[in-house]
């Protein structure tokens, strides 16, 4: 018998993948799925969505059915609770990214979790993506050497037509980059193998988001990893809404190195770089995908497996979330200059 998996809402379309993963994998079986709030269950079941909600109430779902583990995908504010009943009632948990909206979540999430020797997986799909996977393995072969500044870009369109109306709801959302940073603020240690030191800065602001003057959608920030390496970074909700997310623009990454420059997007199909002895660019392959590599994680942790080299696992999904936080906690309050404890 598979893991037997239940769903706890569909509030954002990014749980629909893990859905249909998990109805594919041999390893897995579907046995519940919930979704309280009426429009999301209209919309979930209908045409492509194709979603077989068994429930409308988490509580009752979680008394009904037997399950080893619980994907969470309600609204952002939600999370936190939904994964702490979970691992309470001894319940293995994956998430879409954001695990949770507080920090304080974060602590407890971590401590239910090793006290009762459950596992956390999320849908932290950087990762698996070719061109970061790309750029790490360069990284990590140290072609490019020390690294010693880092930019990205991950602005997405806003749509706010189309995008789920609690976004723009007060408690419900939690910050732009603890929504979208934290994709980057889980991906640069992960390719770099340096970890954040300090938040020089970090800022959010309402500027396209018109009908909502709370929502932020505007969301920089400025990093020091812990060999100085500078990182700067826009995740900020200004894309085009038509083409946004497939301009050469979205998720561009570019890294500069004692040897030489690199640069990729999500759209990328190669690698763009220059070494000290280059003239001009050259290019350089990308590998194949891991598509679904965050469930195969959530699996392999769970058996007890070791993670092999660069897979996530619980003390990295927890470790990526309490970053997303501390950058956003310091958008939200002003702070600069705050040291992290990155170990020894």
């Amino acid at each position: 018998m598979g893991l037997r998996l239940a769903f706890a809402g569909f509030r954002h379309g990014h749980i629909l993948t893990l859905y249909r993963r998990a109805l594919e994998h041999e390893a897995v079986e579907v046995v519940a799925a919930c979704e309280e709030d009426d429009d999301a269950a209209k919309e979930v079941t209908a045409g492509d969505n194709g979603v077989e909600l068994t429930h409308r109430d988490f509580g009752q779902m979680m008394s009904d059915v037997a399950c080893d583990a619980v994907a969470v995908g309600d609204y952002y504010g939600r999370r936190g609770s939904l994964i702490l009943s979970a691992l309470e009632q001894g319940k293995h948990v994956i998430s879409d990214k954001p695990l949770c909206t507080g920090r304080g979540e974060v602590d407890r999430i971590e401590a239910l979790a090793l006290a009762r020797g459950l596992k956390v997986g999320c849908m932290l799909t950087m990762r698996d993506s070719r061109p970061m996977l790309g750029l790490r393995q360069l990284l990590r072969a140290g072609t490019l050497g020390e690294v010693h500044a880092i930019t990205f870009g991950g602005q997405h369109p806003l749509r706010p037509d189309s995008r789920p109306h609690w976004y723009f709801e007060e408690g419900k959302h939690g910050g732009t980059i603890n929504d979208i940073g934290i994709h980057a603020l889980d991906a640069i240690p992960w390719m770099t193998g340096l970890r954040v030191k300090r938040i020089e800065a970090a800022r959010c602001w309402n500027a396209f988001a018109d009908h909502a003057p709370h929502f932020q959608d505007g969301a920089q920030l400025m990093l020091t990893l812990d060999n100085g390496c500078g990182v700067l970074g826009d995740v900020s909700y200004f894309a085009p809404d038509a083409a946004g997310d497939n301009l050469p623009l979205y998720w561009r990454v570019t890294v500069w190195g004692r040897k030489g420059v690199a640069e990729i997007s999500n759209s990328a199909r190669e690698i763009r770089l220059a070494l000290n002895t280059d003239h001009e660019l050259r290019s350089a392959p990308l590998p194949p995908e891991k598509a679904g590599g965050y469930l195969e994680s959530f699996l392999r942790d769970i058996a007890g497996e070791a993670p092999g080299d660069g897979e996530l696992d619980t003390k990295a999904v927890l470790a990526s979330a309490r970053l997303a936080l501390e950058v956003q906690k310091a958008a939200d309050e002003g702070r600069t200059l705050v040291d992290l404890d990155v170990g020894p």
